[in-house]
Protein backbone atom coordinates (compact mmCIF):
# COMPACT_ATOMS: atom_id res chain seq x y z
CA UNK A 1 0.00 0.00 0.00
CA UNK A 2 1.29 3.75 -0.65
CA UNK A 3 2.47 5.99 1.81
CA UNK A 4 -0.31 8.48 2.35
CA UNK A 5 1.58 11.03 1.71
CA UNK A 6 1.34 10.22 -1.79
CA UNK A 7 -2.33 9.12 -2.14
CA UNK A 8 -4.34 10.63 -4.94
CA UNK A 9 -7.60 11.54 -2.90
CA UNK A 10 -5.98 13.76 -0.81
CA UNK A 11 -7.32 17.56 -1.13
CA UNK A 12 -6.08 21.10 -0.97
CA UNK A 13 -6.91 22.55 2.65
CA UNK A 14 -7.80 25.83 2.33
CA UNK A 15 -7.52 28.17 5.78
CA UNK A 16 -9.67 27.52 8.49
CA UNK A 17 -10.85 31.31 9.47
CA UNK A 18 -9.45 34.80 8.35
CA UNK A 19 -6.36 36.44 9.63
CA UNK A 20 -2.65 35.70 9.28
CA UNK A 21 -1.14 32.23 9.03
CA UNK A 22 2.27 32.57 11.93
CA UNK A 23 4.71 29.28 11.82
CA UNK A 24 5.59 28.58 15.75
CA UNK A 25 7.89 26.32 15.59
CA UNK A 26 9.26 25.75 19.11
CA UNK A 27 8.48 22.60 22.02
CA UNK A 28 5.59 20.88 20.26
CA UNK A 29 7.17 21.53 16.68
CA UNK A 30 5.89 23.14 13.72
CA UNK A 31 2.54 25.08 14.25
CA UNK A 32 0.44 27.22 12.50
CA UNK A 33 -1.56 29.78 13.91
CA UNK A 34 -4.01 31.41 12.85
CA UNK A 35 -3.73 35.12 14.41
CA UNK A 36 -6.49 37.82 13.67
CA UNK A 37 -8.55 40.72 15.00
CA UNK A 38 -7.44 44.42 16.29
CA UNK A 39 -3.81 44.39 17.75
CA UNK A 40 -4.55 46.64 20.50
CA UNK A 41 -7.03 44.22 21.46
CA UNK A 42 -7.35 42.08 24.87
CA UNK A 43 -5.71 38.44 23.74
CA UNK A 44 -8.03 35.16 23.55
CA UNK A 45 -6.49 32.07 22.80
CA UNK A 46 -8.64 29.10 20.88
CA UNK A 47 -7.84 25.65 21.28
CA UNK A 48 -9.61 23.01 18.86
CA UNK A 49 -11.05 19.72 19.98
CA UNK A 50 -9.07 16.32 19.12
CA UNK A 51 -10.29 13.88 16.81
CA UNK A 52 -9.95 12.16 13.28
CA UNK A 53 -10.80 15.38 11.39
CA UNK A 54 -9.62 18.32 14.30
CA UNK A 55 -9.07 21.22 13.10
CA UNK A 56 -8.87 25.54 13.83
CA UNK A 57 -12.37 25.43 12.05
CA UNK A 58 -14.18 23.70 14.84
CA UNK A 59 -13.93 26.97 16.97
CA UNK A 60 -14.56 29.13 13.61
CA UNK A 61 -17.46 30.89 15.46
CA UNK A 62 -15.85 31.94 18.46
CA UNK A 63 -12.82 33.33 15.58
CA UNK A 64 -15.21 35.11 14.20
CA UNK A 65 -16.72 36.91 17.12
CA UNK A 66 -13.80 37.84 18.78
CA UNK A 67 -12.46 39.90 15.84
CA UNK A 68 -15.68 41.48 15.50
CA UNK A 69 -15.81 42.27 18.76
CA UNK A 70 -11.97 44.08 18.54
CA UNK A 71 -10.28 41.45 20.12
CA UNK A 72 -6.47 39.81 19.20
CA UNK A 73 -7.35 36.34 18.50
CA UNK A 74 -4.76 33.40 18.36
CA UNK A 75 -5.87 29.99 17.40
CA UNK A 76 -3.47 26.99 16.45
CA UNK A 77 -3.49 24.24 14.71
CA UNK A 78 -2.61 21.54 17.62
CA UNK A 79 -0.14 18.93 16.16
CA UNK A 80 -1.16 16.34 13.82
CA UNK A 81 -4.12 18.42 12.70
CA UNK A 82 -4.70 21.69 10.31
CA UNK A 83 -1.67 22.80 8.59
CA UNK A 84 0.49 22.17 11.59
CA UNK A 85 3.37 19.66 11.47
CA UNK A 86 1.85 15.75 11.20
CA UNK A 87 4.63 13.87 10.82
CA UNK A 88 5.18 9.62 12.46
CA UNK A 89 6.18 10.94 15.80
CA UNK A 90 5.11 10.35 19.63
CA UNK A 91 1.21 12.04 20.16
CA UNK A 92 1.11 12.38 23.68
CA UNK A 93 -0.72 14.87 26.24
CA UNK A 94 2.61 16.70 26.95
CA UNK A 95 3.05 17.19 23.36
CA UNK A 96 -0.69 19.08 23.19
CA UNK A 97 -0.02 20.42 26.96
CA UNK A 98 3.45 22.27 25.40
CA UNK A 99 1.81 23.53 22.00
CA UNK A 100 -0.63 25.39 24.13
CA UNK A 101 2.53 26.83 25.87
CA UNK A 102 4.09 27.66 22.65
CA UNK A 103 1.63 30.04 21.86
CA UNK A 104 0.95 31.36 25.13
CA UNK A 105 4.59 32.48 24.98
CA UNK A 106 4.04 33.75 21.39
CA UNK A 107 1.57 35.72 22.53
CA UNK A 108 3.50 37.06 25.53
CA UNK A 109 5.91 38.23 22.66
CA UNK A 110 3.76 40.19 21.02
CA UNK A 111 0.99 41.57 23.55
CA UNK A 112 2.84 41.71 26.60
CA UNK A 113 3.25 38.53 29.60
CA UNK A 114 0.13 39.63 30.80
CA UNK A 115 -2.43 36.70 31.49
CA UNK A 116 -4.83 35.96 28.35
CA UNK A 117 -8.43 34.81 28.32
CA UNK A 118 -8.67 31.28 26.69
CA UNK A 119 -11.53 28.69 25.47
CA UNK A 120 -11.11 24.87 24.35
CA UNK A 121 -13.27 22.61 22.92
CA UNK A 122 -13.42 19.01 24.14
CA UNK A 123 -10.34 17.33 24.74
CA UNK A 124 -8.47 20.44 23.88
CA UNK A 125 -10.20 21.56 27.56
CA UNK A 126 -7.49 19.00 29.27
CA UNK A 127 -4.62 20.66 27.45
CA UNK A 128 -5.76 23.90 28.06
CA UNK A 129 -6.46 23.19 31.90
CA UNK A 130 -3.32 21.92 32.35
CA UNK A 131 -1.54 24.54 30.78
CA UNK A 132 -3.42 27.01 33.35
CA UNK A 133 -2.40 24.85 36.39
CA UNK A 134 1.28 24.93 35.32
CA UNK A 135 1.70 28.27 34.23
CA UNK A 136 -1.41 30.39 36.32
CA UNK A 137 -0.24 33.66 35.72
CA UNK A 138 -0.68 33.22 32.34
CA UNK A 139 -4.44 32.48 31.96
CA UNK A 140 -6.46 34.88 33.51
CA UNK A 141 -9.78 32.66 32.54
CA UNK A 142 -10.92 29.39 31.25
CA UNK A 143 -13.96 28.44 29.25
CA UNK A 144 -14.15 24.79 28.60
CA UNK A 145 -16.72 23.72 26.41
CA UNK A 146 -18.12 20.60 26.81
CA UNK A 147 -14.78 19.25 27.99
CA UNK A 148 -14.04 15.92 28.73
CA UNK A 149 -13.45 14.49 32.04
CA UNK A 150 -16.78 14.94 33.98
CA UNK A 151 -18.73 11.97 32.98
CA UNK A 152 -19.15 9.05 35.15
CA UNK A 153 -16.34 7.28 36.71
CA UNK A 154 -14.09 10.41 36.32
CA UNK A 155 -13.65 10.69 39.50
CA UNK A 156 -11.35 7.88 39.43
CA UNK A 157 -9.08 9.89 37.31
CA UNK A 158 -6.22 10.86 39.92
CA UNK A 159 -2.94 8.74 38.69
CA UNK A 160 0.50 10.32 38.87
CA UNK A 161 0.84 13.63 36.69
CA UNK A 162 0.30 13.06 32.88
CA UNK A 163 -0.36 9.77 33.39
CA UNK A 164 -2.80 8.86 30.20
CA UNK A 165 -5.71 6.38 29.96
CA UNK A 166 -3.56 4.32 26.20
CA UNK A 167 -5.02 1.14 25.43
CA UNK A 168 -2.19 -1.14 25.57
CA UNK A 169 -1.22 -2.71 21.99
CA UNK A 170 -4.31 -0.39 20.78
CA UNK A 171 -1.69 2.09 18.78
CA UNK A 172 0.37 -0.52 17.37
CA UNK A 173 -2.55 -2.26 16.37
CA UNK A 174 -3.87 0.47 14.03
CA UNK A 175 -0.77 1.65 13.09
CA UNK A 176 -0.17 -1.74 11.07
CA UNK A 177 1.17 -0.98 7.97
CA UNK A 178 -1.02 -3.57 5.98
CA UNK A 179 -4.29 -2.23 7.16
CA UNK A 180 -3.61 0.87 9.38
CA UNK A 181 -4.43 3.70 6.23
CA UNK A 182 -7.21 1.50 5.25
CA UNK A 183 -8.69 1.48 8.25
CA UNK A 184 -8.40 5.30 8.64
CA UNK A 185 -9.73 6.13 5.32
CA UNK A 186 -12.73 4.02 6.18
CA UNK A 187 -13.23 6.71 9.46
CA UNK A 188 -12.81 9.56 6.96
CA UNK A 189 -14.68 8.61 4.03
CA UNK A 190 -17.42 11.61 3.76
CA UNK A 191 -20.21 9.09 5.11
CA UNK A 192 -18.00 8.44 8.31
CA UNK A 193 -17.82 12.01 8.84
CA UNK A 194 -21.17 13.22 8.30
CA UNK A 195 -22.69 10.19 10.63
CA UNK A 196 -19.40 10.60 13.41
CA UNK A 197 -21.17 14.25 13.36
CA UNK A 198 -24.02 13.53 13.90
CA UNK A 199 -23.62 11.66 16.98
CA UNK A 200 -21.81 14.61 18.33
CA UNK A 201 -24.64 17.22 17.46
CA UNK A 202 -27.34 14.56 18.34
CA UNK A 203 -29.29 15.67 15.76
CA UNK A 204 -29.10 16.23 11.62
CA UNK A 205 -28.49 20.01 12.32
CA UNK A 206 -25.02 19.70 11.11
CA UNK A 207 -23.83 22.41 8.75
CA UNK A 208 -22.04 20.87 5.44
CA UNK A 209 -19.15 23.49 5.60
CA UNK A 210 -17.94 21.76 8.60
CA UNK A 211 -18.16 18.35 7.45
CA UNK A 212 -16.66 19.39 3.87
CA UNK A 213 -13.84 21.11 6.29
CA UNK A 214 -13.21 17.83 8.29
CA UNK A 215 -13.35 15.69 5.30
CA UNK A 216 -10.27 17.70 3.65
CA UNK A 217 -8.36 18.25 6.73
CA UNK A 218 -8.81 14.71 7.42
CA UNK A 219 -7.23 13.75 3.62
CA UNK A 220 -3.71 15.79 4.09
CA UNK A 221 -0.54 13.80 4.03
CA UNK A 222 0.56 12.35 7.85
CA UNK A 223 -3.81 12.51 8.40
CA UNK A 224 -3.44 9.17 10.24
CA UNK A 225 -1.08 9.69 12.87
CA UNK A 226 -2.43 11.93 15.52
CA UNK A 227 -5.80 10.27 15.04
CA UNK A 228 -4.30 7.30 15.87
CA UNK A 229 -2.93 8.50 19.60
CA UNK A 230 -6.47 9.57 20.35
CA UNK A 231 -8.11 6.08 19.46
CA UNK A 232 -5.67 4.64 21.46
CA UNK A 233 -6.77 6.75 24.12
CA UNK A 234 -3.38 7.78 24.69
CA UNK A 235 -4.16 11.56 24.59
CA UNK A 236 -6.48 11.37 27.83
CA UNK A 237 -5.61 12.21 31.24
CA UNK A 238 -5.64 9.73 33.76
CA UNK A 239 -4.90 12.61 36.30
CA UNK A 240 -7.81 14.63 34.45
CA UNK A 241 -9.75 15.49 37.98
CA UNK A 242 -6.42 16.43 40.06
CA UNK A 243 -5.94 18.92 37.05
CA UNK A 244 -9.04 20.65 37.04
CA UNK A 245 -9.59 20.59 40.96
CA UNK A 246 -6.16 22.58 41.11
CA UNK A 247 -7.63 25.68 38.74
CA UNK A 248 -7.58 28.70 40.84
CA UNK A 249 -8.82 30.70 37.93
CA UNK A 250 -12.71 31.67 36.97
CA UNK A 251 -13.95 28.98 34.70
CA UNK A 252 -17.27 28.62 32.38
CA UNK A 253 -18.45 25.35 30.95
CA UNK A 254 -21.07 25.88 28.48
CA UNK A 255 -21.81 21.86 27.80
CA UNK A 256 -24.75 19.88 25.46
CA UNK A 257 -27.30 17.89 26.92
CA UNK A 258 -28.06 15.49 23.69
CA UNK A 259 -25.42 13.67 21.59
CA UNK A 260 -22.79 10.78 22.36
CA UNK A 261 -21.10 13.81 24.58
CA UNK A 262 -23.84 14.87 27.54
CA UNK A 263 -22.68 12.75 30.12
CA UNK A 264 -21.97 15.27 33.20
CA UNK A 265 -23.24 12.99 36.04
CA UNK A 266 -20.01 14.03 38.28
CA UNK A 267 -20.03 17.74 37.67
CA UNK A 268 -21.68 18.55 41.00
CA UNK A 269 -17.74 18.87 42.55
CA UNK A 270 -17.38 21.79 40.11
CA UNK A 271 -20.73 23.14 40.62
CA UNK A 272 -20.19 23.62 44.15
CA UNK A 273 -16.68 25.76 43.62
CA UNK A 274 -16.83 29.46 43.20
CA UNK A 275 -14.46 30.01 40.68
CA UNK A 276 -17.09 27.09 38.27
CA UNK A 277 -20.07 28.15 36.44
CA UNK A 278 -21.50 25.21 34.19
CA UNK A 279 -24.43 26.09 31.92
CA UNK A 280 -26.56 23.32 29.92
CA UNK A 281 -27.45 23.83 26.58
CA UNK A 282 -30.25 22.20 24.47
CA UNK A 283 -27.77 21.51 21.72
CA UNK A 284 -25.21 18.94 20.53
CA UNK A 285 -21.31 18.90 21.87
CA UNK A 286 -20.63 22.25 19.98
CA UNK A 287 -23.12 24.66 20.90
CA UNK A 288 -20.97 27.83 19.58
CA UNK A 289 -22.29 26.21 16.04
CA UNK A 290 -26.02 25.19 17.19
CA UNK A 291 -26.99 28.59 19.43
CA UNK A 292 -24.08 30.69 17.90
CA UNK A 293 -26.19 33.88 19.37
CA UNK A 294 -27.38 32.54 23.13
CA UNK A 295 -23.59 30.84 23.61
CA UNK A 296 -22.10 33.83 22.48
CA UNK A 297 -23.66 36.40 24.90
CA UNK A 298 -22.84 33.93 27.67
CA UNK A 299 -19.17 34.32 26.83
CA UNK A 300 -19.55 37.60 26.82
CA UNK A 301 -21.28 37.72 29.87
CA UNK A 302 -18.46 35.67 31.60
CA UNK A 303 -15.61 37.57 30.30
CA UNK A 304 -17.16 40.59 31.53
CA UNK A 305 -17.97 39.58 35.25
CA UNK A 306 -14.37 38.18 36.01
Amino acid sequence: MPDDSTRADRTTLPPAVTGERRQLNARAGRLTCYVGGDPRGVPLLLIHSINAAASVYEVKPLYDWAVAQGRRVYAPDLPGFGLSERGARSYSIRLYTDAVHDTLDHIAAEAGAGAVDAAALSLGCEFLARAAVETPQRVRSLALINPTGFNRGSDRMRAAPGASREVPGLHTAFNNGLWGQAIFDLLVSRRSVHYFMKRTFGSDNVGPDLVDYAYRTAHQPGARHAPYAFLSARLFSRDIRNVYEAIAQPVWVPHGTRGDFRDYSEAAWAQARANWRLTPMPTGAMPHFEQTAAFMAGLQTFLSQK
